[in-house]
């Protein structure tokens, strides 16, 4: 039984809600091994996935950081040479092109990848019948692998593929999507987005969903247009969701591989040898695996002051 008296809560043993305060601050004087059973508990339950992130994750990156600082050969020999690749791969001028390559082809598939996840959950959110159904077929692209996905749209891209038969027959060249270099990076971009965008379409709807209907409601009393409620109401308050998207996609297109794979081999005259494509093949073609994780600690660096750059865009359009 509790009483208020002016601003305090006075218990029933007389004490106020000050004291009970204090005592809750108060040292912790059960023995140790009782104080220790409620976090070894927790731990516990965490421990399964903590091996496995230490045994899968960060075991092999101590490793790669160690191999980076060595001359390690296939027979598992290795030499120490300090910075040297480091050294080297500044100054290597297959390092920067992939580099270059890997940039182009983030610049085209990260705007593309999100504004059509951002545009299916928009009219995934605004359904009214059969959204389910719209939701499944959308996020079944994603389910398949990378592998599969370029084998069928290499076949889509071909000279005699669907794309060129239907140029052809209202009259037009065939185009070689895969041949030429100006294009095959954006038609490598078209195809992980029509893979990939259906996860991050599903992230989007969550966030729209979390969005009160309150604000939507008001702004359309107030007089707001679909545009208007999509820029002041739902575009502000779904910039946190939209800010991890785009950090996913980002990471998503500088570790792009199996399309590359799959489809060009790195060509045209390495016109889409991507950045892990040259790591794949100092490592597994040229057995250079001291410098093939010097990339690949170069690769993580640049995706990290990427990733730091876009939060900080992000925390000045909040301000």
């Amino acid at each position: 039984m509790t009483r208020v008296v002016g601003t305090r809560t006075r218990t029933k043993s007389g004490g106020t809600g000050r004291a009970a305060d204090r005592r809750r601050r108060a040292p912790d004087r059960r023995p140790w091994r009782a104080r220790l059973r409620e976090p070894a508990t927790g731990l516990l339950f965490v421990l399964p996935m903590l091996v496995l992130f230490v045994v899968f994750r960060f075991l092999p990156i101590a490793g790669s950081v160690g191999m980076s600082f060595t001359d390690y050969r296939i027979n598992g020999q290795w030499d120490p040479v300090g910075l040297e690749n480091y050294s080297r791969l500044l100054s290597d001028p297959v390092f920067l092109a992939s580099l270059r390559v890997t940039l182009v082809y983030a610049v085209i598939y990260v705007p593309l990848t999100v504004g059509a996840a951002l545009g299916t959950a928009l009219l995934l959110n605004a359904l009214v019948f059969a959204r389910g159904l719209f939701r499944g077929v959308l996020f079944l692209p994603y389910v398949t692998s990378f592998v599969l996905a370029g084998v069928i749209w290499r076949w889509v891209y071909e000279f005699d593929g669907l794309i060129n038969g239907l140029l052809v027959k209202f009259g037009l060249e065939p185009v070689g999507f895969l041949q030429e270099s100006e294009l095959v990076l954006p038609s490598l971009a078209v195809v992980a987005a029509w893979r990939g965008f259906g996860y991050s379409m599903l992230i989007l709807l969550a966030g729209l969903k979390s969005i009160p209907t309150s604000y939507l409601e008001a702004a359309r009393v107030d007089g707001a247009g679909t545009w208007q409620r999509f820029r002041y109401v739902v575009l502000p308050q779904l910039r946190p969701v939209l800010f991890f998207v785009v950090v996913i996609e980002t990471i998503a297109a500088f570790q792009v591989f199996d399309t590359i794979y799959v489809m060009t081999g790195g060509g045209p005259t390495r016109a889409s040898y991507s950045l892990v494509y040259a790591l794949f093949d100092q490592g597994f073609q040229f057995f250079d695996f001291g410098y093939a994780a010097t990339m690949g600690i170069g690769l993580f660096v640049v995706i990290l002051v990427i990733s730091l750059v876009q939060r900080w865009l992000l925390d000045r359009e909040t301000k």
